[in-house]
C-alpha cells in the first residue's frame, strides 16, 4: 500500500501529470482523435498552471495546515513525552513562497527542544528510520536535540519507521514500554492532520504541537498570489502527498 500511495503521489505531481497528459495528447493526435487530444493537452497544462499559483497552495494546503493551529509552548498542556516525527517539509523554510534562509528556518527539532525547555515533558521520543545510508532520522534528530541542550538520557530513539503509520506503530511500543500515555506530537503543520489521525487510531492520547505554518502569504506588498511562482509549483508536491496519504490511510482504516 505504501508503494501505491507513493505511485499516486508521484503521478499527480503537477509536472509529472502534465507530461503524462501531453504525451497522451500526442498519441491521441496521431490516432486522429484531435478534439480529445486538444482537451487532454489543455488539462495537462492547466494542472501545472493551477499549482504554480500561490493562491492554490494557500487555499488547499493552507486549509490543511489550519486544522491544528499553531500554539506556543506556553499555550500547550504538560504531557509525559514529546514525540517528534522525522521530516523537513519545504526544507523547514519559514515561508513556503520565500527563498530558504537558515536564520528563519524552523525545524521540528527546534519545536521539540522549545517544548522540553518549557518543561512540557521530561522525555523526547524521536521517530524515523534512515532515508539514505545507515544513519536514521531519529539519530540525526537526537544529535540536534543534544546541541539544543536536551540531555541524552531524556531522549528515546525509534529508528524503525519508514512511514507515518509506522511512526505511530513503533512509537506506541516505546510508550508502553516506558509506561507513557499523554504525548505532545510534533510535526509540520501540513502533516499534522494525518499524524494525529494515525496516533489517535492507535489509541494514543496525543496533543498536536505543530511547527509554525509555512503556507502563508508573504508580507511584501508587491507579492501577488495570482502570479505563477516556481516555488509554489515545486512545493505543491507536499500538499498533494498529504491528501493522497490521507485518502490511502483512510481506505486502509489506519486513521481515526
Amino acid at each position: 500500500m505504501h508503494a501505491v500511495s507513493s505511485f499516486l503521489a508521484q503521478l499527480v505531481i503537477p509536472l509529472n501529470l502534465s507530461i503524462a497528459l501531453l504525451v497522451m495528447a500526442v498519441a491521441l493526435f496521431l490516432l486522429r482523435q484531435r478534439k480529445t487530444a486538444l482537451t487532454t493537452a489543455i488539462l495537462g497544462i492547466s494542472w501545472s498552471v493551477f499549482w504554480s499559483l500561490p493562491a492554490a497552495s494557500l487555499w488547499i494546503g493552507g486549509g490543511l495546515e489550519q486544522r491544528y493551529p499553531y500554539r506556543s509552548p506556553e499555550q500547550l498542556p504538560p504531557a509525559q513525552a514529546i514525540v517528534v516525527l522525522g521530516g523537513n517539509t519545504a526544507n523547514n523554510r519559514d515561508n513556503w513562497f520565500e527563498p530558504y534562509d537558515s536564520l528563519t528556518a524552523r525545524s521540528r527539532v527546534d519545536a521539540a527542544a522549545a517544548l522540553y525547555h518549557a518543561d512540557k515533558a521530561p522525555v523526547v521520543i524521536v521517530s524515523g528510520a534512515a532515508l539514505e545510508g545507515n544513519v536514521s532520522e531519529a539519530r540525526i534528530m537526537s544529535s540536534a536535540l543534544r546541541q539544543h541542550q536536551v540531555p541524552e538520557q531524556a531522549i528515546l530513539l525509534e529508528d524503525s519507521s519508514d512511514t507515518t503509520r509506522e511512526n505511530g506503530f513503533y512509537t506506541v511500543q516505546l510508550l508502553r514500554e516506558h509506561e507513557l500515555s499523554h504525548v505532545l506530537l510534533v510535526t509540520s503543520a501540513l502533516h499534522m492532520p494525518r499524524a494525529m489521525a494515525v496516533f489517535r487510531r492507535l489509541g494514543v492520547n496525543a496533543t498536536p504541537a505543530p511547527v509554525h505554518p509555512q503556507i502563508v502569504r508573504p508580507r511584501r506588498p508587491d507579492y501577488s498570489i495570482w502570479m505563477p511562482d516556481l516555488r509554489a509549483l515545486n512545493a505543491s508536491r507536499s500538499i498533494i502527498k498529504e491528501y493522497v496519504g490521507l485518502l490511502v490511510y483512510w481506505m486502509r482504516g489506519w486513521t481515526a
